[in-house]
């Protein structure tokens, strides 16, 4: 019997030199991302690393995935930015509490499984909306301070870094996969930025992340009812959205290392993670898609790179956090290009013009609103939707009846395909009740009764 809680699977062979390296590469990409998903939610920068701290650890240690990474996210900042704007960063620890709470009680109810109705065109929509936000995202690179697109000497040196940072990663596999070709290409830029004194943004022009141990603390809004009113909706969602968006990373993520990993433990892990998160002055957040990927690309595949990733932003926040300033954000831009033309299904391109038209539409959906709204819970819900009503729209096409009429005068309806909601019209226009005669038999071997209102339109046939 497999134990509840398996931290470590200690007969499968860990790359503790690579684990360590894709460690060290997510952290230092860690840090910008959290940065700047708690600034895009009106919060303190260090909110956002302590999130990133905690999520990581706690879902490195008990998720259901090993390689996948947590930290604070896009899809969680913007649901708490409008609590935290007109109530203060108290009550967002406390919906994330609540949130967490949410999330392991999904988990301990098994609701994990429900991610397999997710049909593959919202996946492939899900992930190539995600891959232009994360390309989108970076473009604000090169803009300066005001918002204004850099021009000139500053405009083609950003290019030639970001460039320069594509090139390595992109080219080191083809000759060592040693050591992970982001991690390189960080350095490798950093030390032409140090060494030619170049003029270009850095991490440090962002925000201060220098910080101690997260400290406790616990929320400090009212214990009522009210506080529950307030907190209540943006804990869900939170749980909503973190859940979507970490299940749906672990089947990529699943599909890439060809593994499979546990939905409901992942889960719980997140409740964990968000509970405890709240608890020390984090932002909450879930599985990051960028991230994980950054981590299984660099030969990750176990619980070290996560626990190594977080250990080493605690280290940053608390004492190398002037070195880690001065890294140059052109750097971290190539790698989070990189990762977007990486996420992006380039197969479902190649397939778009053999999928059916329903599965394209439903794609195209889910990656629009994906890129339009940032709503990845909305946009998974509506492709789900839409699909659930293209095959209820199928299925009801399906009913058929074989008459005749026996020896004795009795008629005979033998019917085929299911009756359920969609399919009752159709099941009755089978009959011609005023012409039938008094002894009619139908015949179900072939058919199936599946709903109420299947049931309902037998007995008002009968």
């Amino acid at each position: 019997m497999r134990p509840s809680l398996q931290l470590f699977d200690f007969q499968q062979p860990v790359a503790i030199q690579k684990e360590i390296l894709s460690g060290l590469t997510v952290a230092l990409a860690l840090v910008p991302e959290a940065v700047a998903f708690a600034m895009m939610a009106g919060l303190s920068p260090l909110t956002g690393l302590y999130a990133a701290f905690v999520m990581g650890l706690v879902t490195s240690l008990l998720g259901g995935r090993p390689g996948m990474i947590s930290g604070a996210t896009g899809a969680v900042a913007v649901v708490i930015v409008t609590l935290a704007a007109s109530h203060g960063v108290e009550y967002v620890f406390a919906a994330v509490v609540l949130a967490g709470i949410i999330q392991v009680l999904a988990g301990l109810l098994r609701l994990g499984k429900l991610i397999r109705l997710v049909p593959h065109p919202v996946i492939f929509g899900f992930v190539n909306g995600l891959a232009v936000v994360i390309f989108m995202a970076q473009l604000g690179q090169f803009q300066d301070a005001q918002g204004l697109w850099l021009q000139g000497t500053s405009l083609y040196l950003n290019l030639a870094l970001v460039g320069a940072t594509m090139a390595i990663i992109y080219g080191l596999p083809k000759l060592t996969r040693a050591v992970p070709s982001s991690l390189v290409a960080i350095l490798v830029i950093f030390g032409v930025v140090v060494g030619l004194g170049l003029d270009t943004k850095t991490v440090g022009d962002m925000a201060s992340i220098e910080g101690g141990f997260p400290p406790f603390h616990l929320p400090a809004v009212p214990w009522a009812w009210e506080t529950l009113s307030i907190v209540f909706p943006y804990a869900l969602i939170v749980a909503g959205v973190g859940l979507i968006e970490s299940l749906l990373t672990l089947n990529i993520v699943d599909e890439i290392t060809q593994t499979r990993g546990r939905g409901n433990k992942e889960a719980v892990a997140q409740g964990t993670a968000n509970i405890l998160s709240g608890l020390f002055s984090g932002m909450g957040g879930c599985a990051m898609i960028g991230q994980s990927l950054i981590n299984i690309s660099s030969g990750a595949r176990a619980r070290l790179s996560g626990i190594t990733a977080s250990l080493l932003l605690l280290v940053f926040i608390m004492v190398g956090s002037s070195l880690i300033e001065k890294l140059p954000m052109a750097a971290l831009t190539g790698v989070m290009i990189m990762v977007a033309l990486g996420t992006f299904e380039w197969a479902s391109l190649r397939t778009f013009r053999k999928m059916p038209a329903s599965d394209t539409f439903v794609m195209v959906v889910v990656t629009a609103i994906t890129i339009i709204l940032h709503n990845l819970a909305l946009a998974v819900l509506v492709g789900v939707v839409i699909s659930a009503l293209v095959f209820a729209w199928d299925n009801a096409k399906r009913i058929r009846a074989r008459k005749f009429t026996d020896d004795s005068g009795v008629k005979h309806y033998a019917l085929y395909g299911p009756l359920f909601f969609g399919s009752v019209t159709a099941f009755h226009e089978k009959f011609d009740v005023v012409g039938d005669p008094s002894e009619v038999i139908l015949d179900f071997a072939e058919s199936r009764i599946v709903d109420m209102s299947a049931i309902d339109a037998l007995n008002k046939l009968t």
